[in-house]
């Protein structure tokens, strides 16, 4: 079953805020279990609570919703249907996990305590979902004691959990650069070439995080867009640069953000460009707490899994506005196809779908744990 579903939401990707059929599939796996939905903040997503009614904590198991705006080049039966928007990440297996999570706890709901709630999160690879449900008052709907998270790992072992206490992925800034300048005749060069200021601060982006790393993980940041000029022989007036900067630690934010003002101001001298810098959306951090990482693990190795600690990870997760409400462990679960380890966020993305059913027992079993102790030992 749950391999059917991730297919049909692999096939029908929607991106950030729109999605609508996703949200709808999931409403249609969770029917007749008995669980109730409760309001959800945004438009789309949704969230479903099972309460026993017996004395015990409150999980939040949380999956994300939706793809990336990538053409998709993988070949498969099941591939994108929508133009220009492919999962690359794994959040249809992210889904099915939590779906199938849910309908085994629901399949024993005599036997649990506590309350047990399933949020279906838009909008991460945005990295503004999470911000979005907690400025509509999601907190308070949740009501959550404990927080769990699994984000699958297309570069690891099929099967392995990988978990770290503490900071166990980078915060995120999202940068724009608006440059102006005159245009002109591509014919000669002139003083404000947007294009050629465009590339000199593209160039030199990676050098703001130079030199910061946590725990030997390099800081970084990069370009992801890059958008001037409309005909060969016509020097464009705007440019557009959006990136992204990826720290661990506040004073390393602090000073990559100084020295990403001094190469605007550097660069807009050179070339005698104007450039406008805009910083719209920072992530923090993702920070698993210590007790709840280590159940995790317990639990895996229960059920038989093969677990490692996990390095701090350079890409940036939402999950973490959640967590610094809830306290929880987001881990990792290894899922190499078997052509060999898959990149994320690329064309040819694909995971290793047998690891679906133990991925969605483990939420359920290390949820069913987190419930019945008061309080994590440390």
């Amino acid at each position: 079953m749950l391999v059917e579903l991730r297919r049909a939401i692999h096939a029908h990707p929607e991106l950030g805020f729109r999605e609508v059929r996703t949200t709808r599939l999931v409403r249609g796996a969770l029917a007749g279990l008995g669980l109730v939905e409760l309001p959800c903040p945004t438009a789309t997503g949704a969230i479903f609570e099972l309460d026993t009614g017996r004395p015990g904590r409150a999980v939040v198991y949380r999956a994300d919703l939706d793809a990336l705006p990538l053409e998709e080049e993988t070949g498969l039966g099941f591939r994108s249907t929508i133009p220009g928007a492919m999962h690359a990440c794994g959040h249809d297996g992210h889904v099915a996990m939590l779906v199938g999570a849910a309908r085994l706890l629901c399949g024993r709901a005599d036997e649990l305590v506590g309350r047990h709630v399933f949020l279906f999160q838009p909008a991460e690879e945005l990295l503004g979902g999470a911000r979005a449900l907690i400025d509509g008052g999601v907190v308070a709907i949740l009501r959550g004691d404990v927080l769990l998270g699994v984000h699958l790992s297309a570069d690891q072992p099929g099967g392995l959990v990988l978990a770290r206490p503490g900071i166990a992925m980078s915060a995120a800034d999202v940068i724009h650069l608006d440059i102006d300048g005159p245009g002109g005749h591509a014919s000669g060069p002139i003083v404000g070439d947007v294009v050629a200021a465009a590339a000199a601060l593209a160039a030199a982006l990676p050098t703001i995080a130079a030199g910061h790393a946590f725990v030997g993980v390099p800081c970084a940041c990069n370009p992801g867009v890059i958008q001037a000029g409309s005909a060969v022989n016509v020097l464009p007036r705007r440019a557009r640069i959006e990136a992204s900067l990826r720290t661990f630690l506040p004073a390393q934010r602090q000073d990559a953000l100084s020295r990403l003002a001094e190469l605007v101001e550097s660069v807009a001298g050179r070339t005698g460009v104007s450039i406008a810098l805009r910083r719209p959306l920072f992530v923090p951090a993702v920070v698993n707490d210590a007790s709840t990482t280590a159940a995790v693990l317990a639990v895996a190795a229960g059920l038989g899994m093969a677990t490692a600690g996990s390095p701090p990870l350079a890409p940036s997760d939402d999950v973490s506005e959640l967590l610094a409400h809830i306290p929880g462990c987001h881990f990792f679960l290894g899922a190499a196809p078997p052509g060999g380890p898959a990149r994320h966020h690329t064309a040819d993305f694909d995971f290793d779908e047998a690891v679906l059913d133990p991925g969605a027992r483990l939420l359920a079993a290390a949820g069913d744990r987190l419930a019945r102790i008061s309080s994590v030992p440390d």
